[in-house]
């Protein structure tokens, strides 16, 4: 007989990470067991970053810049790894799914892995941009980020950092827009998390994979213009 060890998310009542084992086995091995959840492996990692941060700066002293960095970095993996893997690997395989009238159907997915997915989408999406928008205020480029430099002008003179971090920071707001004012309430839709009829459905659907494709094409530049804010351009 087996039962399902769960590892809750840190801030979620969703349960994430399943162990099987059996019952009458020593289950104190397996709850102290961290990698076991999603939340103890989060926060091995993290014990782990800042026991190498500590030792190749040897002292420990929080410098609010590049705390803020790392987060923004942690997050933004997720987010775009996320949307990455909706346009690469989950829409196609539904398709794929959906038009094999013999197989097992992507109803598991739907059930299981979307909203868990989204979950994480969405609110690393937001954690991304609010890093983002902390650095830049922080670093005092805020304004330089969002006028691009002063139009241009500070990148005639030299100096394109504003320019490229601005470029970045504006498609990463816009793909932040979409999540949560289309991919999110349409996919509530799909899901069945809202109600809505199977012609509100088929809408959702439409709208819901344009806005994550649109996502899916601005992430390439604003990778491209987050990596080139402080390293050369490729071109």
């Amino acid at each position: 007989m087996y039962v399902e060890l769960w590892g809750a998310l840190a801030y979620s009542s969703n349960r994430i990470f399943a162990a099987p084992v059996k019952q009458n086995n020593n289950l104190s091995e397996v709850y102290m067991n961290p990698l076991n959840s999603v939340r103890g492996a989060i926060l091995i990692g993290v014990i782990l970053a800042v026991i190498i941060a500590v030792a190749i700066s040897r002292g420990f002293a929080i410098a609010e810049l590049g705390l803020a960095v790392w987060i923004h970095i942690l997050a933004g993996v997720m987010w775009i790894g996320l949307l990455y893997y909706f346009n690469v690997v989950q829409t196609p395989g539904l398709a794929a799914a959906a038009a094999d009238k013999g197989g097992p159907g992507g109803a598991g997915v739907s059930k299981y892995i979307a909203p868990r997915a989204l979950l994480w989408f969405r609110w690393s999406a937001v954690v991304t941009w609010l890093t983002g928008v902390w650095y830049l205020i922080r670093a005092n480029t805020f304004l330089d980020a969002i006028t691009l430099g002063h139009l241009g002008r500070d990148c005639s003179a030299g100096n394109c950092y504003g320019m490229t971090i601005g470029i970045g920071a504006w498609l990463g707001t816009i793909m932040a827009f979409n999540v949560w004012v289309f991919i999110w309430p349409n996919q509530k839709r799909i899901l069945g998390i809202v109600p809505a009829s199977d012609e509100e459905k088929a809408k959702a659907r439409k709208t819901a994979a344009l806005a994550s494709r649109i996502n899916f094409v601005l992430s390439i530049p604003l990778l491209l213009c987050m990596g080139a804010s402080n390293h050369p351009l490729p071109f």
